[in-house]
């Protein structure tokens, strides 16, 4: 039975609401500072906690329920020698305890935070309580989300009291929490201390989006969680303006397609199917942009998924409903082009906001059997300047333009890569293959006569000249890779006897 409640929260959504529900079911309500304020105020009869424990709130509200009239009642078995401890020591016990904590992460995503305001919104009474409650739930409920509330309320009114399920539902929630919590503060003092870039514990807290239907086959169960620190326009953070939930797969490929295209400053549409880019390219407006990226592979592009860099207006948006897509991802949508995109009510339709800053997650996790693999993200951009011209021929500026535009793309695709560029669009992709041939005839296969006259990057180096003689079959003008083979040599007179320009670039781009 649930006689007595202590109730501090520092979220009040619902509070008022809730707190009524329990005096009406004749719960005493013992409550602290701002919320037994806001609750006298709404007329909810409340005991303050000063006048439990005998003792007033010092330090600026830091000491308050850290005492034994209170964790007493809390954590008191309801047997029959903790009883007679309470009764002796005259401690009534709690049944239910209703706690959120200081805003922590709210606090620190503010701009221009100092450290001692971050350590002020450390809350310590507000997790012991949790913590204690939790650990009690055979006979104590603890609720820390105010989503909860209507639940418990609807259970207390028809039973009474609180099932063992429910108890236990809410214990594992709370101790959920309580870890996030404490990560989120660690990981801060990690950053603003100056703290290991990859400290002895890696700690990550996520929160559930959605369940998926499956994983990227059906019989793989599946769920989306993200990252509630991570701020800025990411695939976690878009917003959904139409068609079906995401799937597994669709959010794979749209991370990939985001990733790609903001890399472009000049209006950019990129194509994404199966994790690779099989379109990308660069024009003046998005329609042009993506006319051109679909032309490179209009076969794969079918029930790909397309990403922009610019707002998505009328012209281009009546062009991609003219074949299956499965979902399209850019800064914004005009509402022309959102009007004639929900005529495919299936088509996922994602809006980011400005994709001129990139995020705050700077580190890629990939989860191995028994461990996680953490890296920094692959961020670095090749400057023109530091390009290394290996060959008697130099690249024309309009072949450097184009190189850049493919060793950009590169990047993102799986290895072996090797990709193709011409006119400010890729026109081949050699993807995952185990050998660099064999990723560059692949290429060489998608942009059929449209390869002579083109420039090839490769994502890491040439361990043979087979390769450059593979190019000059095909009419390659330029190659940007790498470099850093011993046979490096080999691949630069290959070059000067095809006249092939090559530029090394000292950056390898593996992606696995």
């Amino acid at each position: 039975m649930i006689k007595r409640a202590l109730i501090s929260v520092s979220d009040k959504t619902g509070l008022i609401e809730f707190a009524q529900g329990l005096a009406a079911l004749g719960v005493e309500i013992v409550s602290t500072g701002g919320t037994a304020k806001t609750l006298r105020e709404a007329g909810v009869p409340v005991t303050y906690i000063s006048d439990v424990t005998g003792f007033p709130e010092i330090l600026d509200g830091r000491v308050k329920t850290l005492h034994p009239m209170v964790h007493g009642g809390i954590l008191a078995l309801r047997n029959e020698e903790h009883l007679q401890q309470l009764q002796e020591h005259n401690i009534t016990p709690i049944d239910l305890v209703v706690v959120n904590l200081y805003p922590f992460r709210e606090t620190i995503a503010k701009p221009g935070v100092t450290l001692a305001e971050a350590i002020e919104n450390i809350d310590i009474g507000g997790p012991t309580m949790v913590r204690a409650a939790a650990k009690n739930h055979a006979y104590v409920g603890i609720v820390v989300n105010p989503a909860r509330y209507d639940q418990v309320l609807a259970e207390l009114q028809q039973k009474g009291e609180l099932g063992a399920d429910l108890r236990l539902a809410l214990a594992r929630e709370a101790f959920a929490h309580t870890a996030s919590y404490d990560t989120a503060i660690a990981n801060y003092l990690s950053g603003v201390m100056g703290g290991e870039e990859f400290p002895a514990e890696f700690n990550i807290s996520l929160v559930k989006a959605q369940n998926l239907r499956y994983g990227e086959n059906p019989h793989q169960r599946a769920a989306f969680y993200k990252d509630p620190a991570i701020t800025g326009p990411c695939i976690a953070n878009a917003q959904q303006l139409n068609g079906k939930e995401l799937s597994y797969n669709n959010i794979l490929d749209a991370n990939s397609a985001l990733e790609l295209v903001r890399e472009f400053t000049d209006p950019c549409a990129v194509i994404i199917k199966h994790n690779n880019p099989c379109g990308t390219a660069v024009a003046e407006t998005p329609l042009a942009a993506y006319l051109k990226a679909l032309e490179a592979d209009p076969v794969s592009a079918f029930g790909g998924i397309v990403a922009f860099n610019r707002e998505v207006d009328a012209p281009v948006a009546a062009e991609m409903v003219k074949i299956f897509l499965e979902a399209v991802i850019a800064p914004d949508f005009t509402p022309e082009a959102l009007e004639i995109l929900r005529q495919k009510t299936n088509l996922r339709v994602l809006k980011t906001g400005d994709l001129s800053q990139q995020t705050s997650d700077l580190l890629e996790v990939r989860k191995v059997n028994g461990g996680l693999l953490v890296q920094q993200v692959d961020r670095i951009v090749v400057n023109p300047e530091e390009l290394k011209v290996v060959t008697e021929r130099q690249p024309s500026p309009e072949e450097l333009k184009e190189l850049l535009l493919a060793m950009t793309v590169v990047k993102h695709v799986k290895s072996n890569a090797i990709v193709l560029a011409k006119d400010g669009q890729i026109i081949g992709v050699g993807a995952g293959q185990m050998n660099r041939v064999g990723s560059a005839r692949i290429a060489y296969q998608q942009a059929g006569d449209k390869a002579a006259g083109s420039v090839l990057a490769s994502d890491a180096f040439f361990p043979f000249r087979d390769t450059v003689d593979e190019a000059a079959k095909h009419g390659i003008t330029a190659i940007i890779q790498p470099g850093g083979s011993i046979r490096d040599e080999e691949s630069i007179q290959a070059c000067n006897e095809h006249g092939i320009a090559m530029v090394f670039t000292g950056i390898r781009h593996f992606k696995h």
